[in-house]
């Protein structure tokens, strides 16, 4: 005889309430939260001191030295002079010049100090540029623009070029000029606009074959003439170099 087996009785499901994030433990009491492990944060880089900013045309060592004023070097400077930039800049603060005209100033380093006219002007100029009584490229009468090229062909043709008014055309255009002065290949002095501002042009032989023409404009009402200047001649020189070269 076969016995049938009863069902099995249906287990009773038991359910269980929805747990919060912090588990209980079997005493009843909060487990307690493990710290979460945090990414360490990268080191920051040291903050770099910075000194005074050098003034405009300044160029100085890390020290503070100064190595070039004016677009002059110390060691230029000491070499004619008997001292560097830093002494010369010294001397004149002793010796008041702050308070001083650009005139005076001069007078002092060539009187007292000996120091050759050409190098008490640059040093008066590059002291008032120190001290931020000049802009750089600034003189006494206004700013100057310069630019220079070495082009290969002679002196006598280079400066040919410029003293002919037809030939300066050629690369010059209908620029407002009228020459002053001339010395046969060696320089020449222009009135630009009226005499509102000049321009001096000197050449010099630069090895076989080869001369250089350098220009200088100056009495510019403020920098940005200055940079459109500087831009013109620049690009009026490269038409002048162009035009020798290939016809040479």
């Amino acid at each position: 005889m076969v016995t049938k087996r009863k069902p099995a009785a249906k287990r009773a499901v038991r359910r269980t309430a929805f747990k919060p994030a912090a588990a209980r433990t079997a005493a009843g009491k909060p487990a307690e939260k493990k710290p979460i492990a945090s990414r360490p944060r990268a080191a920051k880089p040291a903050s770099r001191k910075r000194g005074k900013p050098a003034a405009p045309g300044i160029l100085r060592k890390a020290s503070g030295e100064v190595l070039r004023v004016a677009g002059i070097g110390t060691d230029a400077v000491a070499k004619a002079t008997g001292k560097a930039w830093d002494q010369w800049l010294a001397v004149l603060d002793r010796a008041g010049a702050l308070a001083m005209p650009h005139k005076a100033i001069a007078a002092l380093l060539a009187g007292k100090h000996g120091v050759p006219s050409w190098w008490s002007q640059m040093i008066a100029v590059g002291y008032e540029q120190a001290r931020g009584l000049r802009e750089p490229h600034q003189k006494r009468d206004g700013f100057s623009a310069s630019a220079s090229r070495t082009v290969s062909a002679s002196v006598e043709r280079l400066f040919g070029a410029w003293q002919d008014p037809k030939l300066r055309a050629l690369w010059l255009g209908q620029a407002p000029v009228t020459v002053k002065r001339s010395v046969d290949g060696k320089s020449i002095r222009m009135a630009w606009e009226s005499g509102e501002s000049g321009v001096e042009v000197n050449f010099r032989p630069a090895g076989e074959g080869r001369s250089r023409v350098q220009v200088q404009h100056d009495r510019l009402a403020n920098r940005k003439t200055r940079e459109a200047r500087k831009s013109y001649w620049r690009d009026a020189l490269d038409r002048l170099k162009a035009m020798l070269e290939k016809a040479a």
